[in-house]
């Protein structure tokens, strides 16, 4: 199947198979994909959360509107941006640039000072907004990769962040709850994947100049 066939196939599931499980292998590639994702700065401002335990889907399914995803996906990806880009968290990124690269931590000087300056002219709206959308970078690679690998998946947004960051133990002050990603295989009792997609035509969607 080459990516527009996948992509193609593609829909957001409203219920998945929950007799099926993603193999462990077919998981990390999705993930690796995630963890590739182009990130302004290198910064990466979020973190992925995996939940894969039966009984951490069921703690979570008060916090979605339509939990029929969550009762029956496989896995389920928590998305988390960060609110402050603290300055530790930037040396750290340092750091591991120098151990990867073996590049001295002095010869990054420059660069490390042209960060610290962009994030210290943002407010905190500015940098969590800027985070978000990082983090909907890491959505698309994880949608398309899982496409490619044959695993279904349905994002959401429908949710209480407040709910879900209770349950997790997520630290308000500093991240916030951006998307989830529903994963597994498409039920056969759903429906919506004999629909066909609808999309703009080409002469409203794209422009060439």
């Amino acid at each position: 199947m080459n990516y527009l066939e996948a992509l193609s196939r593609r829909y957001s599931v409203k219920k998945f198979n929950p007799e099926i499980t993603i193999p462990q292998e077919t998981l990390l590639n999705i993930l690796e994909s995630g963890k590739l994702a182009a990130s302004s700065l290198g910064l990466q401002p979020y973190k992925i959360l995996i939940i894969e335990s039966k009984e951490m889907k069921e703690k979570l399914i008060p916090a979605f509107y339509n939990p029929s995803q969550i009762s029956t996906c496989s896995h389920l990806i928590v998305i988390v941006s960060k609110k402050v880009i603290e300055e530790n968290y930037i040396h750290g990124y340092f750091n591991h640039i120098s151990e990867v690269r073996d590049v001295p931590l002095e010869n990054l000087n420059l660069f490390k000072k042209s960060i610290n300056q962009h994030i210290t002219q943002k407010t905190q709206d500015e940098i969590f907004n800027w985070a978000e959308k990082q983090s909907y970078i890491v959505l698309a690679n994880l949608m398309y990769a899982a496409a490619i690998e044959n695993i279904d998946t349905c994002p959401m947004e429908g949710f209480r962040p407040d709910l879900i960051e209770e349950i997790l133990d997520i630290d308000t002050e500093k991240e916030k709850v951006t998307v989830t990603l529903a994963l597994g295989y498409r039920s056969e009792e759903d429906q919506f994947q004999h629909m066909k997609k609808v999309r703009k035509p080409n002469e409203k969607l794209f422009k060439f100049m």
